[in-house]
């Protein structure tokens, strides 16, 4: 009987639900500590704790490693290193599980700034009766940046609402824009949501620059990765009022420490990086993971596989 592959999951609490596994695989737990030593006899990574970095730090340049890492978020920056890059090692997201997630909470978000729910329920806290008129959604314009899943999503929710919508991508397409686009688009809208990927060509893309050329009423929302912005220059614009408004779900370094300037920013809405995290998250990403083993163990072609040199899965 041929030995059962060996699956090394990097922990993080809670661990995943693998029962449908047992007997299917050997199932080895690292930490940040032990992942290194571990790694050379994994057939299989799954990067359970999608906030750490230790692979990057850990992963062999050469000799024997895991053939198929899975990591259950859908950015993969926080695992890829030019070793990974280099190898024949697969590599799959949790593309799919956060779409409906996101573009719910982003939708959310573009009616409570829109409606300005924070100073209401501020006022409330205060038992201050102060009436204000609010903004109407329907009419406006948004422009998306990411035209992944998650991109689509929200373009998706926010059609529904009214907006008139423009997504950006890495290269133009039927319904997507270019990044040539960008500057264009983002000095109409008066939304402009971030979903785009890390990458060497994504970091701080959302710059002074970028802020200057955005409308005094409009908004800005980041729901992809905290790098994608430099938040130094997102604060200037916001306490200078270049823009109106902004929410960051996600952030450069997180957690946020008590002590960041970013938590009295003006206009700014400061959430946990919880956009995508609806009850029963944690399920759907074992779930995923089970489902691309047996497409593995079965020898079938799997989903979700990330283009190493573009750090995400290409679109369609």
């Amino acid at each position: 009987m041929p030995a059962l592959p060996t699956l090394l999951v990097l922990d993080a609490d809670p661990p995943p639900r693998l029962g449908r596994l047992t007997g299917r695989a050997r199932i080895a737990h690292a930490d940040e500590t032990t992942l290194a030593g571990q790694l050379p006899y994994a057939d299989i990574l799954l990067v359970w704790d999608f906030t750490s970095r230790a692979v990057r730090a850990a992963w062999p340049g050469e000799g024997a490693r895991p053939r198929w890492v899975h990591t259950a978020s859908a950015g993969v920056d926080h695992l890829m290193c030019p070793e990974l890059a280099a190898s024949d090692t697969v590599v799959t997201n949790a593309r799919g599980v956060f779409d409906q997630p996101v573009a719910e909470y982003v939708a959310a978000l573009v009616l409570a700034m829109a409606k300005d729910l924070p100073r209401t329920l501020h006022l409330q806290e205060r038992r201050e009766w102060r009436h204000r008129e609010s903004q109407r959604v329907a009419g406006t314009k948004a422009c998306v940046v990411g035209s992944g899943p998650i991109g689509r999503a929200i373009a998706k929710y926010l059609k529904a609402l009214g907006v008139t919508t423009a997504i950006v991508g890495r290269t133009p397409r039927t319904g997507v824009h270019g990044p040539g686009d960008l500057n264009r688009l983002m000095a109409r809208a008066d939304w402009v949501i971030a979903a785009a990927p890390l990458t060497p060509d994504t970091h701080h893309m959302f710059d002074t620059r970028r802020f200057g050329v955005m409308q005094p009423s409009a908004r800005f929302v980041n729901v992809g990765r905290g790098q994608l912005v430099d938040e130094t220059a997102l604060a200037e614009a916001l306490s200078k009022r270049w823009i109106a408004g902004a929410a960051l779900d996600v952030f450069e370094d997180e957690p946020l420490t008590s002590d960041s300037p970013l938590w009295e920013v003006p206009g700014l809405i400061v959430s946990p990086h919880m956009s995508g995290d609806t009850a029963g998250w944690r399920d759907e990403l074992g779930a995923q993971f089970v489902e691309l083993y047996e497409r593995w163990e079965a020898g079938q072609a799997l989903k979700n596989v990330v283009d190493k040199q573009l750090g995400y899965v290409p679109g369609h």
